[in-house]
């Protein structure tokens, strides 16, 4: 699961359904920089999709895994075909994992919602996990 916002932080969650019912392995968070603060609302979300994949790598691949996406755009940024080379870079790296992307309420996905929300001092340069364990 991930969330991004338009705060200044993305959060995902890897996890794992045992009996039906999901657990969570880690939480990772992300501070954005100054250009990524400008990304529209749907490449901050495909952003943080990536950052998961990439946290997670070791994980992630040989198996098969679930995105859970409150934003349908997504899906629709996959399949574009002329796209901008940064989309281009992401969809290629995408193109490694055995994934599938289902739809799940915002109000489901309390957790990573929290880590993208988190607020920081952006003049200490402190991250967002920083604050979280801070708090």
């Amino acid at each position: 699961m991930y969330d991004a916002s338009d705060y200044v932080a993305i959060g995902v969650i890897l996890g794992q359904c045992v009996n039906k019912k999901p657990h969570v392995i880690y939480y990772a968070s992300h501070t954005l920089n100054d250009a990524q603060l400008n990304y529209t609302i749907t490449k901050k979300e495909f952003l943080a999709v990536i950052f998961g994949f990439e946290k997670f790598r070791p994980y992630l691949i040989g198996s098969h895994v679930i995105v859970y996406t409150e934003l349908c755009a997504l899906k629709h940024l996959l399949s574009k075909n002329d796209s901008r080379p940064r989309l281009v870079r992401w969809i290629l790296l995408l193109q490694e994992f055995d994934y599938e992307i289902r739809d799940k309420k915002g109000s489901e996905n309390l957790i990573a919602d929290h880590l993208s929300r988190i607020l920081y001092d952006r003049e200490s340069k402190s991250s967002a996990s920083e604050c979280f364990l801070n708090e």
